[in-house]
């Protein structure tokens, strides 16, 4: 019946695990997802791909919430309507300081609300952080997995190409990375009172004096280097998780 399911994602209004990674990407879902033991895809709609299944014995939703945050947090409101109380967002990002190379793991500690869209939902000083038991479960599963890894405060920006404005860099600031939609996730959890943090897998730089198009060719995030990294990420995201639950770090609903 339309009344069981959620109205933008097309998810079950229950039945839903209570935890969740979520990626940007639907083929990046259906891999995340090939790592967990009865993993079924539970709905498809437009960018949001949602499986179920478990990881080691921890039941885990896997969902797509595709490119920028006005569409994403969409997904991160309808998965906590449906009963998800610990996220994880495991994605891409930009490298913005020296000495975090390609393929590492940026674990985020807070992110700049430049995403476009929580800005219309409360005031700009309300802070986007990460849960502290969520940085220390990526922290302490990215060690287990012998993953090089950074943490830091990331920079959740809407545009992803340039435009004519001049683009003002957070990169004296020492921001670690770059990123499209992890603000919207950590405001949606700190006004539920939910658990959220966030794993990135640097795919390239952004910081200007970073840049080597000479070198490098120019931003491509299908190299092997990456691909390693996201591979790494998605046990380092489960495993977390599974911390998480482990340790009953569990989000009330405000």
């Amino acid at each position: 019946m339309t009344q069981e399911l959620l109205p933008v994602t097309r998810i079950p209004r229950t039945g839903l695990p209570a935890h969740a990674v979520v990626v940007g990407d639907p083929a990046r879902a259906a891999a995340v997802a090939a790592l967990l033991d009865g993993a079924e895809e539970v709905s498809y709609h437009r960018e949001y791909r949602v499986f179920s299944g478990s990881w080691k014995g921890v039941p885990v939703v896997v969902a797509s919430h595709g490119v920028g945050a006005p569409g994403a947090i969409l997904l991160f409101q309808e998965l906590a309507d449906a009963g998800v109380r610990t996220f994880v967002r495991f994605g891409t990002a930009g490298a913005m300081k020296p000495g975090i190379g390609d393929g590492d793991l940026v674990i985020a500690e807070a992110a700049v609300r430049d995403d476009g869209v929580t800005h219309q939902l409360l005031p700009p000083e309300y802070p986007a952080v990460s849960a502290p038991e969520a940085v220390l479960a990526l922290q302490r599963a990215a060690r287990q997995a012998g993953a090089p890894h950074h943490r830091g405060v990331v920079w959740t920006r809407a545009a992803f190409q340039p435009g004519l404005l001049p683009l003002f860099s957070y990169a004296g600031a020492g921001l670690a990375a770059i990123e499209m939609e992890l603000s919207a996730l950590l405001v949606t959890a700190s006004l539920r009172g939910l658990v959220a943090g966030g794993v990135l897998v640097i795919d390239g730089a952004n910081a200007d004096e970073l840049v080597d198009e000479q070198a490098t060719g120019g931003y491509d995030p299908h190299r092997e280097v990456v691909a390693a990294g996201v591979e790494r990420g998605a046990v380092v995201s489960l495993e977390a998780l599974r911390l998480l639950a482990e340790t009953g770090a569990e989000g009330e609903q405000a």
